[in-house]
């Protein structure tokens, strides 16, 4: 890619003091086999080595870095990188995770050069613990419509696997509080959804001492009123309203027990076991 040519995808990564875990996540991109692709880092207010890491590889890379000072923007830095993004295509990848595969980005565009009518393809995830330690293996339903029978009682769609297309991204007006679900429900309105069935990300799940978005900004109670609006919402537009609020009551409840399961059952393994359990009472 030449500097005045436009790039065909843009990979969005946003951060705050992940110095340690973001040289992980920006090599992955790097090493993508798919080469016409701009990363830009919003930057969410970091206090450590962070921006010194990202700058070391600015060197020899083309690399656009956005500086936050106000912290726990997440939904609007999300939002600003895409916006100043000039690719086809956006992919999102955290700070905390990585592509494992580097033919990801590849798969994906081909997938959707081919295929107009869908506005996104994701794939799996392999979860990792504290130690780096493997503990699952995920693959999503594949085709669009099983993926749309599931995805109000459950996001059936990994947000650091997806590769979208960015008008329709327009289109639905951005992120807002329902996170990448939200956006998912309001895209998927306009065009079909694909999980390939491969591994593509290897997933932290917001190990101990290393929150995520939600974790920070939301108590329990207020996770549970947005998620329950956001069902509440898209009931007309999917399947599966009642087995949704179903879950996220059992997710919140779990959440006030004065106990943890094990680090290698961790929470988010459990619900997509339970979730996995909801589809198929559904089916029956």
């Amino acid at each position: 890619m030449t500097d005045n040519s436009k790039p065909i995808v843009s990979a969005v990564i946003t951060t705050y003091n992940r110095e340690k875990s973001l040289r992980r996540a920006i090599e992955s991109v790097l090493r993508q086999s798919y080469r016409d692709i701009e990363l830009i880092i919003i930057d969410n207010g970091s206090t450590d080595g962070t921006k010194a890491v990202i700058q070391s590889y600015a060197k020899n890379y083309k690399i656009k870095y956005i500086y936050q000072g106000d912290q726990g923007r997440y939904l609007n830095a999300l939002n600003e990188g895409i916006n100043v993004a000039k690719g086809k295509y956006i992919a999102i990848l955290d700070d905390d995770d990585f592509w494992c595969d580097k033919n990801k980005i590849e798969k994906q565009v081909d997938f959707l050069e081919k295929n107009p009518d869908y506005v996104l393809v994701g794939g799996g995830l392999i979860g990792i613990d504290e130690k780096g330690q493997e503990i699952a293996r995920y693959l999503l339903p594949e085709k669009d419509v099983d993926i749309k029978k599931k995805i109000l009682i459950s996001n059936t769609l990994a947000h650091t696997t997806i590769l979208f297309r960015k008008d329709a991204w327009e289109k639905a007006g951005g992120y807002d509080e329902g996170l990448d679900w939200g956006l998912w429900l309001k895209m998927g309105k306009m065009g079909k959804f694909y999980n390939m069935q491969e591994f593509f990300v290897v997933y932290t799940g917001h190990q101990r001492g290393n929150p995520g978005f939600i974790e920070k900004r939301y108590t329990k109670l207020k996770w549970l009123k947005t998620d329950i609006g956001i069902k509440k919402k898209h009931k007309g537009d999917y399947p599966g309203y009642k087995r949704a609020l179903l879950l996220c009551w059992i997710r919140y409840f779990y959440s006030l027990l004065p106990f943890r399961l094990p680090p290698k059952r961790q929470l988010w393994l459990l619900l997509f076991r339970a979730r996995n359990l909801l589809g198929r009472l559904k089916s029956r």
